[in-house]
């Protein structure tokens, strides 16, 4: 079952779940502070800006000693006055300050986060196909959602608010010193007994919180296989089991919930009375001190309030030290796919548009003209034709688990080679190593001649128009959607490519025709014909080499049947590679390869090999199964 990944952090005050420590955290800061370094001297305002703040914070409540003594005990007013101006001044000072710094780091952090953003998104348009295919979708969503959020939060908040309050318990402690070495006696008492709340509380608040955490994906997760799952539901009238998995993840996440609340509830109630009975015995010690050697007044009412700032920056470190932590994780998961292997491309030869004059010479063009052609690294251009070649192919996806085995063929410029076989038999593959989005063990994969390595991996997938059984479409018009094969085909292109897959008369019965928006990858339309807008995708691009993967799969009989005159167009004059399940859409290939275990067991045309009364006679008389 898919676990969706939640929120992460934990502890008390920190975000509403489990977080994992990171791995290796001083790496991990120092690429965050190479991204926060960008604003340097936004930072050195920021800076100015905190030291400035507390020194008003600190600096403001110790006013309260000259105010008392030298004014309201005398009783004169006229000094109180300015004495009131003057801490009016600074408290003011320091609220201009906070907001300052306060905005400038809503600054840094959007713009922090923009960056870290931006490089993960193009450092994945340059991972290998075979990342993808071993990250789940959910997990490599959540760096961009989870995980670059809690950078954000902490950068906006925590990390400014865990600076002041260190600032500000440092200031507070070395003014108490200064007051009175002796009544601090009394503070340090409280304040261990403090840190030994958190240390206690905030460790099983944590392992809760992760508890909580794991509970939260189980039932997450299961509501999502659920909710995918409401027609197999329904049918099968299986709405009470349903209901009974459900309460029982629900009731074991109440619990684990109900347990991590109540540890991190527990801090603050626990901090406050904490801070009260410290404060109730500096005011007993206080009292005694002054009778005793004469402790003047506006000292001890500066100590007292003091004795009150001092608890609040503590419960303030403690609230954010789990979420710095979590966004430390959150940013070495984004770094950790940053510093992934790319996509290897060491291809020099590149494709461009060529014209041709009647002596058969190639000239580059600045626009497609006649065609396309190579144009290898001394400047050679060769025209291109779609000669695609295998000579004993040998690929596994992982170690030990062989999926093609010495496969050799070829597929001369305008012909159409079929592949047939049973799933795993390797025809997927193939085409997979066409594009280069697997690179192969030995063997050699020659393009008109080029080995494919030597082919800039950007103009090899260029020249290759793809038709997937899963069809995907974008958030976007219909005409969008057809564009994807050529982004600067005009409207004229994109109709005529409809006409040729014969999506044409389906579009134009939509409510805007063309610019009909479709979202949610085409969920309003029907499979047919989302089937369609990929086969005009293709048709679009114009390429030399077709690869259509189960094009029609989803098309019924008789849309197949309509659509077969627009495929033959498609198909004219290009090298055509068809993976068919349907064998009826493969009798007029020009060879038919028949795999089974990673080898061509079997090939020939559709006559010879019924003739040879082999694998493809039973799949096609239906004596075999093909799956």
């Amino acid at each position: 079952m898919p676990k969706p990944q939640g929120p992460r952090g934990g502890g008390p005050g920190g975000p509403p779940g489990g977080f994992q420590k990171p791995k290796n955290m001083r790496k991990t800061i120092g690429k965050l502070m190479e991204y926060v370094g960008r604003s340097k001297w936004l930072l050195a305002v920021v800076a100015v800006c905190l030291l400035l703040n507390t020194a008003c914070t600190v600096g403001g409540s110790y006013l309260l000693d000259p105010l008392i003594d030298d004014c309201i005990v005398p009783g004169d007013y006229q000094k109180l006055a300015e004495m009131l101006v003057l801490m009016a001044g600074v408290y003011i000072c320091a609220a201009v300050l906070s907001f300052t710094y306060s905005r400038i780091m809503v600054h840094i952090s959007q713009r922090t986060t923009h960056a870290i953003r931006q490089d993960l998104f193009n450092k994945m348009q340059k991972l290998p196909l075979s990342y993808f295919d071993t990250h789940t979708h959910g997990e490599l969503m959540s760096r961009y959602t989870n995980d670059i959020e809690t950078i954000n939060e902490i950068l906006n908040n925590g990390l400014v608010s865990l600076i002041s309050g260190t600032l500000t318990f440092f200031g507070v402690v070395g003014m108490m010193v200064y007051l009175s070495p002796i009544l601090f006696l009394v503070t340090v008492f409280s304040l261990g007994l403090m840190f030994l709340v958190i240390m206690t509380v905030g460790k099983r608040s944590r392992r809760y919180f992760m508890a909580q955490q794991k509970d939260l994906g189980e039932i997450n997760g299961y509501i999502e296989e659920m909710i995918e799952g409401q027609k197999v539901i329904k049918v099968f009238n299986h709405e009470a089991k349903a209901k009974e998995g459900f309460y029982a993840r629900n009731s074991v996440y109440q619990q684990s919930a109900t347990n991590a609340h109540s540890f991190a509830g527990a801090m603050m109630p626990a901090m406050g009375n904490i801070s009260h009975i410290n404060y109730a015995l500096t005011c007993c010690a206080g009292a005694l001190l002054s009778i005793v050697s004469g402790f003047d007044l506006g000292a001890l009412m500066v100590y007292l309030l003091y004795t009150r700032q001092v608890s609040q920056p503590i419960g303030q470190m403690s609230q954010q030290v789990n979420n710095v932590l979590a966004a430390v994780a959150g940013a070495e998961r984004v770094f950790e796919v940053m510093e992934t292997m790319p996509e290897i491309d060491e291809g020099k030869t590149t494709l461009v548009y060529a014209s041709y004059d009647a002596e058969g010479s190639v000239t580059e063009a600045a626009a497609r003209s006649d065609g396309w052609a190579w144009k290898k690294p001394d400047g050679t251009l060769v025209p291109l034709r779609g000669d695609v070649r295998f000579t004993d192919v040998v690929f596994s996806y992982v170690p030990k688990k062989r999926i093609l085995n010495g496969i050799s063929l070829y597929a001369k410029p305008g012909q159409k080679i079929a592949f047939v076989g049973s799933t795993g038999a390797g025809k997927t593959t193939i085409t997979n190593l066409i594009n280069r989005f697997y690179e192969i063990e030995s063997g050699l994969i020659t393009y008109d001649g080029i080995d494919v390595r030597e082919i800039s991996k950007e103009s090899l997938r260029r020249s290759l128009g793809i038709v997937l059984q899963d069809t995907h479409l974008f958030t976007g018009t219909i005409a969008d959607n057809i564009r994807y094969g050529k982004l600067d085909a005009t409207d004229e292109e994109v109709k005529a490519a409809a006409r040729l897959a014969n999506a044409d008369m389906f579009i134009r019965h939509l409510p805007k025709g063309y610019d009909t928006w479709i979202t949610g990858d085409g969920g309003s339309l029907s499979q047919g014909e989302r089937q369609l807008l990929a086969i005009a995708r293709a048709a679009v691009a114009d390429p030399p080499v077709l690869i259509l993967d189960e094009a029609t799969s989803s098309i019924d009989t008789r849309t197949e049947k309509l659509i077969e005159k627009g495929m033959d167009q498609l198909m004219a004059d290009r090298t055509v590679f068809v993976i068919a399940h349907r064998l009826s859409t493969v009798r007029n290939a020009r060879a038919i390869m028949v795999l089974e275990q990673g080898e061509i067991i079997e090939r020939g045309d559709h006559a010879d090999l019924i003739a040879q009364g082999g694998k493809y006679y039973q799949l096609y008389t239906g004596q075999a199964e093909l799956s």
